[in-house]
């Protein structure tokens, strides 16, 4: 099983963890991952976009000349889509991009992308975020402390308004809870800071 070091808020290590292999070392499924990751980007979607066609167009009522005998073509009326101002031809109208995937397959993208991490030194397991009222600088210097810059999503045990506050502050910085952790976001991450108590959680519901 891996271990990880376990680092305090000042970048010092207070212990290790162990990782279970069922979770943070299985072989990543790149295939299953990308069918998570399009199906999270598909079901963001709002799909309100819409065109008007030829019918919802103001004008049009009357046949702009007869059938035949102008020497023009034959038209039946100015807000046909070949008309500057008529309606748009096979337009998109408001519809659900979203969909199901297997709750098996959702896991097992789940446990791909965290053994990635894994294998690729990019998780960070923090003892605790202490944040006493809503302090952007404490998180801040809190990541530059354990080495977690650029892209960085910070897994929570529960729901602190203080420290998801705090953090929402931070350029390319995300959080989330073990109901609410998703393959898209983990890939997305260049580190990925797990409080210990949240691994231990993450363990006990997909391991």
């Amino acid at each position: 099983m891996p271990k990880a070091n376990v680092l305090n808020m000042a970048g010092e290590k207070v212990g290790t963890i162990t990782l279970k292999d069922a979770l943070f070392g299985i072989e990543p499924n790149a295939v299953v991952m990308h069918m998570a990751v399009v199906n999270y980007l598909a079901n963001q979607r709002q799909g309100t976009q819409s065109t008007l066609t030829r019918t919802e167009v103001a004008g049009g009522g009357r046949k702009p000349w007869r059938q035949k005998g102008t020497g023009h073509a034959r038209q039946g009326s100015i807000r046909a889509p070949q008309w500057r101002h008529g309606g748009v031809a096979l337009g998109p109208k408001p519809r659900d991009y979203s969909y199901t995937l297997n709750k098996k397959v959702k896991r097992l993208a789940l446990k791909s992308a965290l053994s990635d991490k894994a294998m690729n030194k990019d998780i960070i397991v923090l003892e605790e975020l202490k944040v006493e009222g809503f302090k952007t600088k404490t998180v801040a210097d809190c990541l530059n402390a354990i080495g977690a810059t650029g892209k960085t999503l910070i897994v929570l045990s529960s729901v602190d308004k203080f420290a998801i506050k705090s953090a929402a502050n931070l350029a390319g910085v995300k959080t989330a809870q073990i109901n609410t952790i998703n393959t898209y976001d983990i890939i997305n991450a260049d580190k990925l800071v797990i409080v210990k108590d949240a691994v231990k959680m993450l363990q006990e519901v997909y391991a």
